[in-house]
């Protein structure tokens, strides 16, 4: 078949990427064409795909990067994998609708179209559908296939990849369902089929609110036990040897990447639009986790006062930019906003991390270093904020002064937990 993947990011590219391994004919269309050259030459910018997995499949001819439209012509499934960001507390869904045009210049009956991109419940049946049916004036459930399957990558998982995570699917009709899972039973070992989009949509934000009100709680808790001077990770861990009724998160600086900070907002606006209540779970977790920097930021003025020293002039090294260990992933990643409030009151701010490429948005006066002896011994404070393994650990231990460990991946006289 031939297959468009709309959207060649962190979760688009794996995506087509596999979809061209068991042998259909990709397009992997996006509209950036700094990104479509990269990819065309090889080069793959997601830690899920090696550059060894996209060569193959463009030296096969199964894969295709393009940013032209056209290229979109012909598709027999067609899948919509790009961002939906908050603006101001609401969701912004232009690059959903964007999507949709395009590709209802091109649809032909009996083709299928899925979306992928996180939403609030009734996306694709009240925004997605009208759309794509007054572009090409066929009708959804009677013309073309129509359906809603939540991605669910974790960046760097080596257990759970794209084909080993169950992949939840469904259909505007039973039609559809049938389409959208006979497709996505190409890709990966589990299919787990809804009633409706609608459940789907659901599903996949109360999967992401799960985690932000867990996240949001231990981070409090966090808080809480080190005025009570008690050890909260090994609470957690004694926790953890309890077999059943317990799950385990683990306190960290603040949430990151696209889901947590914003999907569990997409519910929240959605019950307050159309049910007039607030979700409050939401709305504190929100309050807790997106506080976390501040509270970060607050420990390191605490240890240099310890020193007798101002924050203003100080030197503050930060170890890891991405939201999440052993990935170059720093959307929303609470790294890129403490960097930014120690920088506001005069620190000297230097940051260290392989994973994330120089060019990600972070603040200016932000200095890139490699964690060197050097580097680590003239840092008045070394901050671990991302725990990736390949940080020399031993050496922070060394050569630092004193660190804030924000992952409780070190121990010793000059480490203090957060």
């Amino acid at each position: 078949m031939r297959v468009v993947v709309v959207g060649q990011g962190y979760v688009g590219l794996p995506l087509a990427v596999r979809a061209a391994e068991v042998g259909h004919q990709v397009i992997g269309y996006d509209v950036d064409a700094r990104r479509v050259k990269s990819l065309a030459a090889g080069e793959s910018y997601v830690e899920d795909v090696s550059c060894e997995r996209l060569g193959r499949a463009l030296a096969l001819g199964t894969y295709r990067p393009s940013e032209l439209a056209r290229d979109c012509g012909g598709f027999d499934v067609a899948v919509v994998t790009v961002p939906t960001p908050l603006q101001e507390g609401t969701p912004d869904l232009r690059h959903i609708e964007e999507s949709a045009r395009t590709l209802a210049r091109y649809l032909r009956p009996g083709a299928t179209v899925v979306l992928e991109s996180t939403t609030y419940p009734g996306t694709t049946e009240e925004l997605f559908a009208p759309i794509l049916e007054d572009g090409s004036g066929l009708t959804a459930g009677i013309d073309f296939h129509l359906g809603y399957s939540p991605e669910r990558i974790d960046p760097g998982n080596a257990v759970w990849g794209f084909q080993q995570t169950p992949k939840v699917v469904s259909g505007v009709d039973p039609a559809s369902l049938k389409a959208v899972e006979a497709f996505y039973g190409e890709l990966v070992d589990t299919t787990v089929p809804v009633r409706s989009p609608k459940e789907a949509e659901l599903a996949k934000l109360l999967e992401n609110t799960f985690r932000h009100v867990n996240i949001a709680l231990v981070n409090e808790i966090a808080m809480f036990a080190r005025h009570l001077d008690i050890d909260v990770w090994q609470a957690i861990e004694a926790a953890s040897s309890k077999p059943f009724g317990f799950m385990k998160f683990t306190p960290g600086p603040g949430v990151g990447g696209h889901c947590l900070p914003i999907d569990p907002s997409y519910l929240s606006w959605r019950v307050q639009r159309e049910l007039g209540q607030s979700f409050r779970f939401v709305e504190l977790a929100n309050d807790i986790n997106s506080h976390m920097p501040e509270y970060v930021t607050r420990r390191v003025i605490d240890a240099l006062n310890a020193k007798r020293r101002s924050v203003n002039g100080s030197r503050v090294l930060l170890l890891g930019l991405a939201y999440k260990k052993n990935t170059g992933d720093a959307r929303e990643s609470p790294a890129v906003r403490i960097s930014q409030l120690l920088l506001d009151m005069g620190a000297k701010v230097r940051a260290a991390d392989p994973h994330v490429v120089e060019d990600v948005k972070v603040d200016a006066r932000l200095v890139r270093v490699e964690p060197t002896r050097k580097e680590l011994a003239a840092a008045d404070v070394v901050v671990l904020l991302t725990d990736h393994d390949s940080f020399d650990y031993a050496l922070v231990t060394e050569h630092a002064s004193f660190v804030l460990d924000c992952r409780n991946r070190l121990s010793g006289a000059t480490v203090e937990v957060l």
